[in-house]
């Protein structure tokens, strides 16, 4: 495989890491009310989005770094990773592009069935993002190695797989508070922590290679 694309691989996961970090951290000071409306809702959705491509293009290098015999894995976490992106980007973009907008103008009334809240449809889009890109981390495990930095890399997707029946009750319990919210607080450590582990076997990777091709 050509080494740019495992560079690519690193960019790509190192990228998505402090996209999801800045996420959890907007996320942690809109809890306590740092941030009026609408730079609160903002904020999230526009770190949020910055996530998605660089974690697509992340599996998306994973699969293809991936040997022929474990591919079926791969690409079984490539296909959650698109679904994933499909269902945020909708969301994301239907917040920034219309909600804010038209709550800025006064009129949010008239779309308000657009609204993230609760139980909503977009809220819906939302929780299945984050389910699939669960499932993503889930089926990619076999992948893996169980030795050497891949044993850490593959730890780390299990424990993210692992916050997502987590990350599920705080999006579908029959009633929200922001008390649920602490039991997706383990997902701030664990999909950040994926991502970046995975760019550090890219960038090792591509280390390798450069020395065997000199």
């Amino acid at each position: 495989m050509d080494p740019t694309i495992y560079k690519i691989g690193f960019w790509s996961g190192l990228i998505a890491f402090a996209a999801s970090v800045a996420y959890v951290i907007v996320q942690l000071l809109q809890v306590i009310s740092v941030f009026n409306s609408p730079m609160d809702e903002i904020l999230i959705y526009g770190t949020s989005l910055c996530i998605v491509i660089p974690f697509v293009l992340e599996i998306l290098v994973l699969h293809y770094a991936t040997p022929s015999e474990k591919k079926f894995w791969s690409h079984g976490a490539l296909i959650f990773a698109v679904i994933y992106a499909v269902f945020v980007t909708a969301n994301y973009v239907v917040q920034l592009g219309t909600v804010v907008p038209m709550k800025l103008k006064g009129v949010s009334q008239e779309i308000r069935i657009l609204e993230q809240t609760p139980h909503s449809l977009f809220w819906d889009f939302d929780a299945l993002g984050y389910i699939f890109m669960g499932l993503a981390t889930l089926i990619a495990i076999p992948v893996f190695e169980k030795h050497g930095f891949q044993k850490w890399v593959r730890i780390s997707f299990i424990a993210n797989a692992l916050v997502t029946p987590l990350i599920t009750i705080v999006y579908f319990y029959p009633v929200y508070s922001e008390k649920l919210l602490v039991l997706g607080f383990p997902w701030g450590i664990t999909a950040p922590l994926a991502m970046l582990l995975l760019a550090l076997m890219f960038k090792k990777n591509y280390k390798t290679r450069n020395n065997i091709n000199e």
